[in-house]
């Protein structure tokens, strides 16, 4: 077994074994004629439409308070083909993951849950086990499903990770094509020499301050041209 140290593999969409059901699109339209199903089989793991509806709720919540008969149907079934997609996408990136034999350790899982309690619910425990039960959820499932969200983001942060970083043949290429960008456009720099009318203008140290203005303006116009 391999802890979460090694690189990951990218996970491919177009993976053998998808399927979506042909009633998929009919359920999401006709929710309340569709208890349950399958929405999706993915390499042989089942999705479920309450799945999807479970992902999709918040935002059809906000949808529900915003707009109502055709467009608020339309709307629906947008947000719940688009839960779908994550869903699909989240099974396969945690397939790549134990295919390849990946582990997250336990106290790493253990430290989420604890986390969760704490912020979530002042730190209390029995509230917390409560409420999953009053959800229908096991505290061993609730732990597997906080297993699979690390599994992902994991996943994810290393592979944005891996994109980000370019090689040198990269940037040289993106420099030929984009050479405008590192350059600077030619400037013509204007400097005034005030020339006081003030008697001390004739003194020596005066007349050698403005020789050096005249000196230095010249010897710039000088490599301007060159």
């Amino acid at each position: 077994m391999k802890n979460l140290v090694p690189p990951f593999a990218v996970v491919s969409q177009a993976v053998c074994g998808l399927a979506l059901l042909p009633i998929c699109c009919a359920a999401f339209a006709q929710d309340a004629q569709v208890v349950d199903g399958m929405a999706a089989v993915v390499n042989g793991d089942v999705i479920t439409f309450s799945q999807v509806r479970q992902l999709s709720a918040p935002r059809e919540k906000l949808l529900r308070s915003q707009l109502t008969g055709q467009e608020l149907e339309n709307k629906v079934k947008e947000v719940r083909q688009l839960a779908l997609k994550d869903l699909i996408d989240r099974r396969l990136i945690i397939q790549a993951f134990k295919k390849e034999s990946y582990q997250i350790p336990d106290h790493i899982v253990d430290q989420r849950v604890h986390d969760i309690i704490r912020e979530n619910f002042g730190g209390d425990r029995n509230t917390f086990i409560k409420t999953l039960e009053a959800q229908n959820y096991s505290l061993g499932e609730f732990k597997e499903k906080e297993l699979e969200r690390i599994m992902v983001q994991a996943m994810r942060s290393h592979n944005v990770k891996t994109n980000m970083i370019a090689s040198p043949t990269k940037i040289e290429d993106f420099y030929r094509k984009h050479r405008d960008l590192f350059t600077t456009k030619e400037e013509i720099k204007l400097r005034m020499i005030m020339i006081s009318g003030q008697k001390d203008t004739g003194n020596a140290q005066a007349q050698k301050a403005l020789a050096e203005e005249v000196r230095w303006l010249k010897r710039g116009a000088i490599s301007r041209k060159n």
